[in-house]
């Protein structure tokens, strides 16, 4: 089958890597802004004031990257367009979305699509599905961030500290994994309401009620961990090398330095 193709596996790739660096950096600064700016020095541990440091960061963080989701979600899902619009070519006039014909034929990238969606929905088009993208990583942040200090707090020892970079890690990969899995759901939506490009027969949804309950209906329960497996698989060792890197403190040691 052509999807087994290997190019087929790598769409996305370089926005994938675009996304990932300032998705950290903003969400893992952000959370450390808000911790200050909401956490007395010599105050004791505050898991309310915790779960509200990750929502600020998850908010900050959603805003710039939301785009790069988006663009992200079109190029992988580029693959099973061009199975479908070759088995059906002549139902193409169905799809929920389509590209200039001078743009059709040419092979899908992040900077062409972004071109399109500006063109034709201006800058509301790439923040498509921000309300799902907010109500996926607020959580995700809210679960993490509390999370994560506490397991991390564990490790750490008397004359340094600081938690090594071992015990960071698997704080980060076990804080990961469980709000990764715990917010599939509405990344299952996420992912649906952005897909902007349907197939015959596929559903269009006019909101984040509007997926939830078609799914429910259509594909039952279950549909709504599709992935839960693979999220936390990726997510966990992103989050444990990126705080484990985080707290060892590379990064100033980076930045001095360059002054």
């Amino acid at each position: 089958m052509a999807l087994t193709c290997p190019r087929f596996l790598l769409p996305g790739a370089a926005v994938n890597l675009t996304l990932v660096t300032p998705e950290k950096a903003i969400k893992l600064a952000a959370n450390d802004f808000f911790r200050q700016l909401l956490m007395e020095d010599g105050m004791q541990r505050n898991l309310k004031m915790e779960m509200l440091a990750g929502c600020g960061a998850g908010i900050c963080q959603v805003v710039v990257t939301c785009p790069m989701e988006m663009l992200k979600i079109q190029l992988q899902d580029a693959g099973r367009l061009a199975v479908r619009q070759g088995s059906a070519s002549a139902h193409s006039s169905s799809r929920s979305y389509t590209m200039g014909s001078a743009s059709a034929h040419k092979r899908p990238s992040a900077s062409l699509i972004a071109w399109e969606l500006l063109r034709t929905q201006g800058l509301a088009g790439l923040y498509k599905g921000l309300g799902a993208t907010l109500l996926r990583d607020i959580p995700f942040s809210i679960i993490y961030f509390p999370l994560f200090a506490n397991l991390n707090n564990l490790g750490v020892t008397e004359s340094t500290g600081k938690a090594s970079f071992a015990h960071s890690f698997m704080s980060g990969c076990a804080a990961g994994s469980v709000a990764a899995v715990a917010v599939t759901p509405l990344d299952v939506l996420k992912t649906r309401i952005q897909t902007l490009k349907k197939g015959l027969g596929e559903d269009s949804y006019s909101g984040i009620t509007d997926c939830a309950r078609k799914l429910w209906i259509q594909e039952g329960p279950s549909a709504l961990m599709k992935g839960a497996g693979c999220r936390a698989l990726v997510i966990a060792p992103l989050f444990g090398i990126a705080q484990g890197v985080y707290f060892v403190g590379i990064g100033e040691r980076i930045l001095k330095c360059c002054e």
